[in-house]
Order: structure tokens, then C-alpha cells, then sequence
């Protein structure tokens, strides 16, 4: 007959416990296709109508960004999940959430994209709808599943602001808005994402970065993702001036690392601001590996490790 231990067993039954607890916590997925899909799906939709600026259609898609952050569990920005300003007398409105950080709390990095578009055009046969698949439901997507997973994750030491920014298209005016109302010496960086639903001109898994040269954000990125197949490069298109073209900008003026991530081939791209920029012409798994890079690259923004260089005076 064999002897039992009992202290020696109850040790080795809790090991396994945990053990299994330990196992179950890695297996938890941090991006998942299907919902990445869902996320583009839903905001390139013909019920959205486009997302134009000042039209009903938008606060349909803000309203539906609100809830994702929700059920993230984001903090709002201010007491609303919607920001909320007038141009013109009109009313716009950002959709902003936030994860609160630990040890460096006042510390911010903001990631960002528009999810405005151009509604409705001039139509081509029966489409009049602009989708905006592309510019920008792919680059939204990317917010809110970096929300979901850092949310996952749990152990961001400096404060994450998640922003889908409105009338990108005729102004830049909701980032604008935005940089009015946070400390700019707060925002250690901005990270843009702008259009990630094809393959760079570099090939799958690369991005490229505007203004590359105006701070070491993206090499410092770079440096994080090291042992990965993903690369960051500088912007190949600097005759478009995409630095400028963007959300980013607005706070980069104020000195912030601030630049947009974006794979998109902006001198071929013939859907650009067509009724043709539609979720079937995507490439999701484009999306889905842009995510994950990002991600992986700004791990040490999140955790306080690692602080990129201020931006200089801007100069156009």
C-alpha cells in the first residue's frame, strides 16, 4: 500500500490549479478577426450612408463607437463618451474613452482616427454612397481593438486616451477641438491610424509613418518590435505631405510626437474618396497584422518605459 501525503498532495493539487489558471489567462485572445470584421463591417455600411460631417448619419456611427467603448470599459474623456463642440453653429462631436494609468497616471498617449467620411456623391450607376471602408472605418477598428486589448491586459502604467475624431474631411476640426482641451505636455505621444486596409507600398506587414523624421517615435516602435516580420518605415509619398493631412497634426503643432500609421498607396489608390472604397476591397488580414504591430510596438509608451522626443517648431 502506498503512503499519501496529504500536505504534498493539497501543494501539488493547488500547483495544478494555478497552473491551469495561468494556462487559461494566456489563452485569452487579445485581437480576434471576426470582430475587427464586424467593427469595419458596420461603420462602411450603406446604413451609414457615408458618415458625413453634420449629417444625422455620423451620430449613428458615433453612437455605435460610444458603445463599444462602453462595453470596453472605457472611461469617458469628460462626462460623456461624446465630445461635444459647434462650427458654424453646427454641432460635432468626438467619441473619446479612456483607460486610466497607474504609476504615470498625468502621462498620456492618445490613439486616434477619424471615422467621419464623405456621405453621399455624385453617384456612379446606382451607388451614391461614399462607404469609406478604408478612410477611415479600418483605422476606428484599429482604436477599438487596441481599447479592447490593452482593457485585456489590464496594466498600462501611463493613461490611454482612445479617440475617433469627427470632420477629419473638411478641416481637421474634431482633433483640433480635442488639442484645445488637453495639456499637450501631457501627451507623451499620438499614434494616427489612417487608412491600414490594403498592403503598403512596402509589402504585407509594414507601415509606414508621416513626418518619420520629425521625432524617433517610429524608430523607438521599431526597436519594439523587434523579433517580429513587422517593419515601420518612413513616409514614401512626402510630395503628398500626408504629415498635414491628417488628425495627427493638430497636436503636433503643439510639440507632441504625433504622427499618423498608415499602409494606404495614396498616388494609386483609384477608391480614394469613391463610392468604390467599400469593405469587399479590403484586405482585413492587412488590418488585423497593422493592429497587432501597433500594438506590439507601443508597449513600452503604455508601460512608461520609453518616451519619444518632442516634436520641433512645424514647418510647411
Amino acid at each position: 500500500m502506498i503512503r499519501i501525503n496529504k500536505s504534498k498532495t493539497g501543494f501539488l493539487l493547488l500547483f495544478l490549479i494555478l497552473s491551469g489558471c495561468a494556462i487559461k489567462k494566456e489563452k485569452i485572445a487579445l485581437f480576434e478577426t471576426k470582430d475587427i470584421d464586424r467593427i469595419v463591417k458596420t461603420l462602411a455600411s450603406d446604413e451609414m450612408r457615408g458618415r458625413a460631417a453634420f449629417s444625422p448619419d455620423i451620430s449613428r456611427a458615433a453612437d455605435f463607437i460610444a458603445k463599444e467603448f462602453q462595453e470596453i470599459g472605457l472611461s469617458p474623456f469628460d462626462s460623456s463618451y461624446r465630445q461635444t463642440f459647434k462650427v458654424d453653429g453646427k454641432e460635432l462631436f468626438n467619441v473619446l474613452g479612456v483607460l486610466p494609468g497607474r504609476s504615470k497616471a498625468k502621462e498620456i498617449v492618445v490613439f486616434s482616427a477619424h471615422y467621419d467620411h464623405i456621405g453621399i456623391i455624385q453617384p456612379v450607376g446606382k451607388d451614391s454612397i461614399a462607404n469609406g471602408a478604408d478612410d477611415d472605418a479600418s483605422g476606428v477598428s484599429a482604436v477599438i481593438s487596441l481599447a479592447k486589448a490593452y482593457a485585456k491586459e489590464n496594466n498600462n502604467e501611463r493613461t490611454l486616451v482612445f479617440a475617433a475624431f469627427t470632420a477629419e474631411e473638411i478641416g481637421g476640426f474634431g482633433s483640433k477641438y480635442f488639442s484645445q482641451h488637453i495639456n499637450p505636455d501631457e501627451v507623451v505621444a499620438m499614434i494616427n491610424i489612417e487608412m491600414i486596409g490594403k498592403n503598403s507600398k512596402f509589402g504585407p506587414n509594414s507601415l509606414y509613418v508621416t513626418g518619420y523624421e520629425r521625432s524617433d517615435l517610429g524608430e523607438i516602435m521599431q526597436k519594439e518590435s523587434k523579433g517580429t516580420a513587422f517593419s515601420f518605415y518612413p513616409d514614401p509619398y512626402p510630395e503628398q505631405n500626408l504629415f498635414f493631412r491628417s488628425d495627427n497634426v493638430s497636436l503636433a503643432a503643439l510639440g507632441v510626437p504625433a504622427h499618423t500609421f498608415s499602409t494606404v498607396q495614396i498616388d494609386a489608390d483609384s477608391y480614394y474618396h469613391t463610392v468604390k472604397d467599400e469593405y469587399e476591397t479590403l484586405n482585413v488580414s492587412n488590418i488585423e497584422s497593422s493592429i497587432k504591430a501597433i500594438f506590439n510596438g507601443s508597449k513600452g509608451l503604455v508601460n512608461g518605459t520609453v518616451t519619444p522626443s518632442r516634436m520641433q517648431s512645424l514647418k510647411r
